[in-house]
């Protein structure tokens, strides 16, 4: 492995093109070979592919997704890409195929995180990378290979210790930018491409997918769950035009106008640096290995919180039931951690949307708040924490006020730990009693997490396939689901259609408002509803 310094470089000392980061970046895609994964990295791959089916099946329902759903339908018949939850019959362009699965496996916000400089869902590199091989006939494992390679490079750009990562969350810069870059290069790497190419296809596809963190903030809307699928758009269209020879802009990181010039560090600091570790030939690629499953449908900072939770639901007071917590005899309860959880989902940072159980799902699985509350409330975290009942509701808005965070400084040293056994992205629990009894845990990270309680391994994806899509997909399915992702670097391209399962058609809903992709479907000359054809 190899730490390659990044910089802002004036037009007047411009870099060569072997110099840029982005070059480096395909010059690693270019020459990665399939002995250069190990055995247990191509396992990986498959279990990440188990998860992404788990997650976006669950979602195939949910508004946003068929919105996504239904844009795809434009693009049925002119490609070969298929669509989480539709018959393998029915066949779509790439880009549009993976919009609307890159949505469907973000949606819950239970796909896999790594967290460093930067936050990422590596996953959401897999939907662009699976309908480019479904378009273009590639075989099971030069799929392998393309993931494989887009974790490694997500992983790289993110941070992997010894200061190392491209920070863009301070500057309120989205980490859309850093999956497009690794798509580009899972894209590049799948198709064997010339670095040249691959050099491109990043240009382009960086450039592109800059955007502002606002998605995540206030009421927020469908973009946070947009993201990933403008990204695969991106990628895609970036691949595409590289492939018949075009410039993407460059330097793309280190230029004049660039990213790290005019949106991070440097355009305040000329001479600010980064540092980005890339495997060297010879090289295992084991980026994917750092990364970390969800149990929970949160975002990853509240993992090992909402476990905390669970654990503690035994030592509070009861109601007369005996089971259910009794939030009136908790007085408050703290939570002493970093400042990504008090800031960014805690009382840090100043959201009235995040103690609110009336807010949308894509603000509460965003508020630590509701997920303490909820889980001691439910005494359980499911899929159905985010349906509360109306008589739920105003005891856990009474709960989610009585919660408090707080950075603590040797939580965030953990947090920005580069020493993998020590970082932690959890924290110390104090629930006050109203006698003044004091209740606490403490938790450095979630029970899943490779140095967990509970790491996961391939039968924990799996039982999370079964309970997500217990009520959508037949047991056949599921069986022949799973069969298939086993001896994936078996599978031809024909057999690819198998990596996104059907569900029970009669248990996939339509959208039912009327926008710019459906209007006019199944519309015949002189028959439109809405205007008589010219």
């Amino acid at each position: 492995m190899k730490i390659h310094t990044v910089k802002f470089h004036p037009e007047k000392a411009l870099l060569k093109k072997q110099d840029q980061l982005a070059w480096k970046i395909a010059a690693l895609a270019a020459a990665t070979k399939d002995e250069d994964l190990d055995a247990d990295v191509v396992d990986m791959v498959k279990n990440r592919i188990i998860d992404n089916a788990a997650i976006a099946i669950a979602a195939v329902n949910e508004h946003a997704v068929t919105v996504a759903r239904d844009k795809a339908m434009a693009s049925e018949g002119i490609g070969r890409a298929t669509i989480y939850g539709l018959p393998k019959s029915r066949l779509f362009g790439p880009r549009e195929a993976a919009f609307v699965n890159a949505v469907a496996v973000r949606f819950r916000d239970q796909d896999d995180t790594y967290l460093a400089a930067e936050y990422s869902h590596p996953d959401d590199n897999i939907s662009p990378i699976l309908a480019v091989a479904q378009q273009l006939g590639i075989g099971g494992k030069d799929l392998i290979r393309g993931i494989a390679v887009a974790y490694e490079i997500h992983v790289a750009l993110v941070g992997t210790g010894n200061g190392t990562g491209i920070c863009l969350h301070k500057h309120k810069v989205d980490h859309m930018t850093h999956i497009a870059a690794a798509s580009a290069a899972g894209l590049g790497a799948m198709l064997r491409l010339p670095v040249e190419q691959i050099y491109h296809t990043v240009n382009f596809a960086v450039h592109n997918a800059i955007s502002s963190r606002q998605s995540r903030k206030g009421d927020i809307g469908a973009q946070k769950e947009f993201v990933p699928g403008f990204s695969a758009e991106i990628s895609i269209d970036a691949l595409n035009a590289a492939m018949h020879g075009l410039k993407g802009p460059n330097p793309v990181y280190e230029g004049e106008d660039s990213i790290i010039r005019r949106f991070l560090d440097a355009k305040n600091n000329p001479d600010a640096e980064y540092k980005v570790e890339l495997a060297e030939p010879g090289d295992k690629l084991r980026n994917i290995m750092m990364t970390y499953p969800k149990e929970h449908a949160f975002e990853y900072q509240g993992q090992a919180i909402i476990d905390m939770a669970l654990e503690m639901v035994a030592k509070l007071p009861k109601k007369s039931d005996g089971k259910t917590v009794d939030w009136a005899q908790i007085d408050g309860i703290l939570l002493e951690t970093s400042h990504h959880t008090d800031h960014v989902i805690g009382t840090g940072a100043h959201d009235p949307q995040k103690v609110d159980p009336d807010s949308p799902r894509g603000t509460l699985d965003h508020s630590i708040m509701f997920a303490i509350a909820r889980s001691i409330q439910l005494a359980r975290w499911d899929e159905d924490v985010y349906d509360i009942k109306a008589e739920e509701k105003e005891e856990l808005r009474a709960a989610m006020l009585k919660i408090q965070t707080v950075q603590v400084a040797e939580w965030e040293r953990r947090y920005h730990s580069t020493d993998p056994k020590e970082q932690s992205f959890g924290g110390k629990m104090i629930v006050t009693l109203k006698d003044g009894t004091k209740v606490s845990d403490e938790k450095a990270c979630a029970n899943a997490h490779p140095l967990g309680s509970t790491p996961w391994k391939r039968p924990q994806y799996i039982k999370k396939l079964e309970s997500l899509t217990k009520h959508l997909l037949s047991e056949k399915a599921r069986a022949s689901f799973l069969a298939s992702v086993d001896k994936l670097e078996t599978l031809d391209a024909a057999k690819l259609c198998d990596m996104t399962p059907e569900v029970d058609s009669a248990k996939l809903e339509e959208l039912k408002t009327i926008g710019v992709y459906n209007a006019l479907r199944g519309c015949t000359a002189g028959a439109c509803k809405t205007e008589k054809c010219a």
